[in-house]
């Protein structure tokens, strides 16, 4: 087992990362950043428990890289460019050794250059249980970044890529069973909209992350902008082991297991063609999946013209026994 500062000095700070507006990285009591002149700087933190968030024994290339993406999805709903990191390890002994830190900082070096992000500091401390916190910074031109407290009645709501496939590849690997590598690398590696959420500026009125489920995080959304909204089964993107998943089980899964670190928007109809212009652009599906309605419709659901039911568990809750694991 190696010591905490040679763990630090041996594997993190190499793999750190450098910006040309970090004026002093690791090695300090704190870090010193640049913001660039016009710009806010956005905030995000996640932190994620062994056995709550991910299983024990996970791969620590795989735990470093989600922990980055969950926060770089929180900056990409706000239209940030992430920049700067600060990680915690809460480490049991058999986590502190150079082999397992070989492997985190692989993975959290993996996505870091990808995005461009410094890592300027942190922590590390003994636990009994492997705990992960990052929190991560980013920038947006004052006043513009998207919150959630925007949507206006009669906007669109968009939704990026496909819902369900991380919470489909955590039923499967709870029941051990066999699924598919694409499905499973959503739940362990999933894929912030970096791009989205900055291109989004100016055009989306509202937006939010899918962590914790789609009907559970649209409703944070409802409640900050103090409106209703009406969405349609049939505009969902599933994909096609999804789609199975709801032929046997209906459409409640998909919408309420989260974890799936899209992006969910409001946006006027005039930009209707824009942001499937965008879609085009970036590669990736955007798909209508209702509007925006008066407050004091609350929450409706169709299916091909149908009302439904509305799920009584709309996504994770920490603190709800049930929930016995979510991975992020």
């Amino acid at each position: 087992m190696s010591s905490e500062f040679n763990l630090i000095y041996q594997h993190i700070a190499p793999l750190a990362g450098s910006r040309g507006d970090v004026v002093l990285g690791i090695g300090d009591d704190g870090a010193v950043v640049q913001p660039q002149q016009g710009k806010q700087v956005v905030v995000a933190l996640d932190t994620l428990v062994e056995g709550r968030h991910f299983f024990v024994g996970q791969d620590a290339a795989d735990i470093a890289y989600k922990s980055l993406a969950v926060n770089l999805s929180d900056l990409a709903a706000m239209g940030a460019t992430p920049k700067w990191a600060l990680l915690s390890l809460a480490l049991p002994q058999s986590c502190a050794t150079s082999t397992w830190f070989e492997r985190f900082m692989t993975g959290w070096s993996d996505l870091a250059q990808q995005v461009d992000v410094a890592l300027i500091g942190g922590d590390t401390t003994y636990s009994d249980t492997l705990t992960v916190s990052v929190t991560l910074m980013g920038e947006v031109k004052v006043g513009q970044a998207i919150t959630r407290s925007g949507a206006q009645v009669g906007d669109d709501i968009w939704l990026s890529g496909s819902v369900g496939d991380a919470g489909l590849a955590l039923t499967k690997l709870l029941a051990e069973q066999q699924l598919h590598a694409a499905i499973e690398q959503r739940l362990h590696r999933p894929t912030a909209r970096v791009a989205l959420g900055q291109a989004l500026v100016g055009m989306a009125t509202s937006a939010i992350d899918i962590s914790d489920g789609l009907l559970a995080d649209l409703g944070h959304l409802l409640k900050a902008s103090q409106v209703g909204a009406v969405l349609r089964i049939e505009a969902m993107p599933f994909s096609v082991a999804v789609s199975e998943w709801v032929e046997q089980s209906g459409w409640e899964k998909p919408l309420t297991s989260g974890d799936d670190y899209e992006l969910l928007f409001s946006a006027s109809s005039q930009y209707r063609s824009q942001i499937q212009l965008l879609a085009l652009a970036l590669g990736l599906e955007i798909s209508c999946i209702g509007k925006i309605a008066a407050q004091d419709q609350g929450l409706i659901i169709t299916k091909e013209g149908k009302e439904q039911a509305i799920p009584s568990r709309k996504g994770f809750d920490h603190f709800a026994s049930a929930d016995i694991m979510k991975t992020s």
